[in-house]
């Protein structure tokens, strides 16, 4: 049997990535520096993968920013307002345009704003939204998936080139241009896809991937019909080129047959999220198609189950023949982080029932060694189930009891929203239009170097709540100076808006190098969750209080929702996720009340990941949602009605659950609306949304700094859709990743020009 891994890590197992594009944009390294890195990167990647006996090795899967800005890089996808900035360039498909895309781009005379971000299907990684106007010419514009494959080739790796699916691509891009249907945009597009196919082709690739993860998700007729054009047109392109179509994060389900009717060599399907598909692909599995089971769970970090496993592989040797079916990972490995080996710190009885993508991929080999025959791996394995079954910190019967004895009353606020509307505004005495930030601000070289002293002995606690005291009241000082109307902490003593948390609750345990690419060189590094959650004492109370203290305008409470908790961690798959969600929506309900206690008059209980663990199918969504909402709900419902409770919620797509946000019943709702001009308020108006809201504007995610002019117009258009006394201004998400000198400008002027709005809409 093949094996075959979808995609690999490419962040570098130390973030070396990471480091060597921020420092190149900060000019502290040359070009030259930046792509040696991304070589020796690849290298370490292909090898690591080739030394495992994989046969199938991807490229290009790797990628200085993101898989989907690479595509339209490749095919010559440049949004008009990049074209003239492209032509300047003496290399008109140089990093430069690359960055400018995907960061905003402010100098040399040109201020572009970046591509619009959001999440790669229900993950928590986010991908750069390519745009389709009029003014662009499509063909094959960049070969980077060529070079790549011509790099590993001249280190003796023949690896499978990786690319975006045509359909998938269009899916997931925005058309800018009236008159421009799916359809002929993909007619325009496919002679760019097929010369980029016929260049691998000639360079010596053997198989090709096409990621399609579109394929498990509620297709329209019309989408149906652009795979069958576009998978025809290819294949009478290229007869002879072997072709792995591969689908992921969900089950083939209605378009079962539609896959597999198209023209290619082999289906990849997810045999994690969907097991129950494999019978129905069996059983309709053309005879000259192979099939590659994604059966290593390449979402999470739990290790593979070898008996559940080899139980499927043998349903299908047996159906189709060994020589028909290749092993896998569900996805490709970029979900998880990359060595378990290099945790020196995890308590060893939890380690033992963890895999990351080093283990992944062991273990893809290791199902082909059970297989022939080796019985030792499979009885290791077992005892590691089983340990992982019985182990005591598991299973705590006083969460369980809170758990069981909830009631619908406990989802609820006494009063409706426009009642508690009245209260809050006579509580707080709030101008028209007030300003806040989302809650973090800039986390310098000298806070982080402040929380791993700490962390490493190097200091005393008393010192560092001195350190982390000043930060908070210089951050107070500064926001009353800027004449923000309601103010942060600036969240200093946080290192991870999920990962603070999660070191403070029972259940969860932490990794010292468990990073995943978020977007970018953005990386996080999520909790682990494998027990019942609850807890124990006070997570932010204190530093909130002592926020509050230093000045008379009120300072928001900042937590993280359940459902966000839920979605940025390695959850426990040992029982209902849901059940999990409530847990962690019981202790941060405990959190809000002692907050209120403590004379905290606005509390943001953010769910930025809401609509993230929303399931690609509609027909799956509904009980989602609504347990998603009441897990929201009974975490912020036992607070008085004179309490404000903010929730905000960035880069997703709304319109389709805007009900269910609606029921969420938060008082103030703020979200990312600058990238996409405040085009997601369309969705709130129409739904006549009736609480107050704060569409963020302007762009955290690049050090773009907008002017007064820019941030009013957006006020406007948000006027023109809501009620203005619902209207808050804020930024699009937390200042965290900014540095202090664009943070202050960018807010200036955003304060400036909700004095200049205000005035001109009272």
């Amino acid at each position: 049997m093949i094996t075959n891994i979808p995609g690999y890590l490419r962040i570098g197992s130390q973030r070396e990535l990471k480091k060597a594009c921020e420092n190149y944009w900060a000019g502290k390294i040359s070009l030259e520096k930046l792509e040696l890195t991304a070589r020796q990167l690849r290298k370490q990647h292909w090898e690591t993968l080739h030394q495992a006996g994989i046969d199938l090795i991807p490229s290009n899967d790797f990628s200085f920013y993101d898989q989907m800005l690479d595509m339209s890089m490749a095919l010559g996808v440049i949004p008009a307002r990049f074209q003239e900035l492209q032509r300047s360039f003496a290399n008109p498909h140089c990093l430069e345009l690359y960055f400018a895309m995907a960061r905003g781009y402010q100098k040399n005379g040109f201020d572009l704003t970046a591509l619009e971000m959001t999440k790669w299907f229900d993950t928590n990684y986010h991908y750069l939204v390519p745009e389709f106007d009029e003014s662009q010419t499509y063909g094959l514009q960049c070969r980077k998936s060529v070079h790549e494959f011509k790099e590993a080739l001249q280190l003796g790796i023949r690896t499978k080139p990786v690319l975006i699916g045509p359909v998938t691509y269009i899916l997931c891009g925005k058309i800018k241009s009236a008159g421009i249907t799916r359809q002929a945009l993909l007619s325009r597009l496919l002679p760019a896809y097929i010369e980029l196919l016929t260049a691998l082709r000639e360079a010596g690739a053997e198989w090709i991937q096409l990621d399609e993860p579109s394929l498990v998700t509620d297709l329209e007729p019309a989408d149906t019909a652009l795979f069958q054009q576009a998978y025809t047109a290819i294949r009478q392109a290229l007869p002879h080129q072997q072709l792995l179509l591969t689908t992921y994060f969900g089950g083939l389900e209605n378009n079962t047959q539609l896959a597999l009717q198209l023209p290619v060599d082999a289906l990849h399907i997810d045999l994690v999220r969907a097991p129950e598909q494999l019978d129905d692909v069996l059983a309709a599995l053309p005879e000259n198609m192979q099939l590659s089971l994604g059966v290593v769970d390449g979402r999470n970090i739990w290790k593979n189950d070898y008996t559940v496993s080899t139980a499927l592989i043998r349903r299908a040797t047996a159906a189709i023949g060994e020589q028909r079916v290749m092993l896998g990972t569900s996805c490709s490995l970029l979900h998880v982080p990359y060595n378990l080996d290099d945790e020196t710190a995890l308590d060893p009885a939890i380690k033992q029932w963890m895999a990351y993508a080093q283990q992944k991929v062991e273990e893809v080999a290791a199902l082909k060694q059970i297989l022939a025959g080796d019985e030792t791996l499979l009885t290791i394995n077992r005892q590691v189930m089983d340990s992982r079954r019985t182990a005591p910190g598991i299973h705590v019967p006083a969460v369980k009891a809170r758990l069981a004895a909830i009631t619908e009353a406990d989802f609820s606020r006494p009063l409706a929203f426009a009642a508690r509307q009245a209260l809050q505004q006579e509580k707080l005495q709030l101008p028209l239009l007030p300003t806040t930030t989302i809650g973090s601000f800039p986390q310098t070289v000298e806070i982080r170097q402040l929380r791993s002293n700490l962390k490493k002995g190097h200091i005393t606690q008393e010192q560092y709540d001195h350190d982390i005291s000043t930060a908070i009241r210089e951050a107070i000082t500064w926001q009353e100076a800027l004449g923000l109307d309601v103010l942060v902490h600036g969240e200093f003593e946080r290192n991870d808006m999920v990962e603070y948390f999660g070191e403070q609750l029972e259940g969860f345990v932490f990794t010292q190098n468990g990073w995943v690419q978020s977007y970018g060189t953005r990386c996080v590094k999520p909790p682990v969750i494998y027990g019942d959650v609850w807890r124990p004492y006070p997570m932010t109370v204190d530093w909130s209080r002592y926020a509050q203290s230093l000045t008379d305008k009120p300072v928001k409470g900042m937590l993280t929702g359940p459902v966000t908790i839920l979605q940025w961690s390695f959850v426990r798959n040992d029982q209902p996720r849901m059940d999990t969600a409530f847990q962690i929506a019981l202790a941060i309900g405990d959190e809000v009340k002692d907050l209120e206690e403590a004379g905290i008059a606005i509390i943001q209980v953010d769910e930025p990941a809401l609509r993230e663990g929303l399931p690609l199918r509609k027909k799956q969504q509904g009980i989602y949602l609504e347990q998603a909402v009441n897990a929201f709900r009974l975490s912020v419902s036992q607070v008085q009605d004179s309490t404000q409770i903010h929730t905000h919620m960035c880069y997703a797509e709304f319109n389709d659950i805007i009900a269910h946000i609606a029921a969420m019943d938060a008082d103030v709702i703020t979200m990312e609306t600058s990238r996409s001009q405040m085009e997601l308020l369309e969705a709130f108006a129409q739904f006549r949304y009736p609480n107050e809201t704060g569409p963020g504007v302007y762009d955290i995610h690049s050090p773009r700094v907008p002017s007064v002019t820019e941030m009013s117009k957006l006020l406007h258009k948000a006027a023109a859709l809501l009620p203005v006394r619902n209207l808050w201004v804020n930024p699009d998400c937390g200042l965290k990743t900014r540095k202090w000198p664009e943070t202050e400008m960018a807010l200036r002027n955003m304060v400036q020009a909700a004095r200049e709005v205000r005035k001109e809409l009272a």
